[in-house]
């Protein structure tokens, strides 16, 4: 098989592929936001959460389900910026697997990629990486939204997470503590 690749566009399209795989996979996962509810671990993506709080109307009480799931539509999704992060990712992630794609069947087609080609393919990775940047960007303004006070605390705002419960955050490690999201380390002495 004839390739229409130098040495250097082989190594663009299999860095194109890694980049643009990693970049779905944290698209999809649902562990961009860590915290707690009912004394249970509870994480967010921007369309998928894992361990959620559901009414339970047999026994007239809330129960935690214990598994990741997307939301059950799309206007389910907690905040109108998560939404729009959504989109906005999931297109990214689109054209840069497109790209990506492009670019390795091109390491097996002679004559695919041509140096326009190239051009426009990178320009389209870069237009991807903007949408994903701008969608990560995005993501902290929907902190403000119910879910995601109920579990980091009233306090969380926009770029701004609440303290949450710290004593369900407490690191089995002395001097540790989480809060909701992001690890802090504290200064021994402080």
């Amino acid at each position: 098989m004839a390739s229409s690749l130098t040495c250097a566009g082989v190594v663009w399209a299999f860095l194109s592929f890694l980049c643009a795989a990693a970049s779905c996979v944290g698209f999809f996962m649902p562990y961009w936001l860590l915290g707690s509810q009912l004394e249970k671990s509870v994480s967010f993506g921007t369309f998928r959460r894992c361990s959620y709080p559901v009414r339970d109307e047999s026994r007239q009480t809330t129960v935690m389900v214990e598994q990741c799931g997307r939301y059950a539509s799309f206007q389910a999704i907690p905040s109108a910026e998560w939404r729009i992060c959504t989109v906005v990712t999931g297109l990214g992630c689109g054209l840069l697997l497109l790209v990506a794609l492009t670019a390795l069947m091109g390491c097996c087609v002679s004559e695919l990629i041509s140096r326009t080609v190239g051009r426009v393919a990178g320009g389209i990775q870069f237009l991807g990486g903007l949408l994903i940047g701008s969608g990560c960007a995005l993501y902290p303004l929907g902190w403000d939204s119910e879910e995601v006070r109920q579990t980091c605390g009233n306090l969380s705002n926009q770029f701004e997470l609440g303290p949450g419960d710290n004593n369900t955050r407490r690191s089995h490690t002395a001097g540790n503590r989480h809060v909701c999201g992001f690890k802090r380390r504290q200064v021994p002495g402080t």
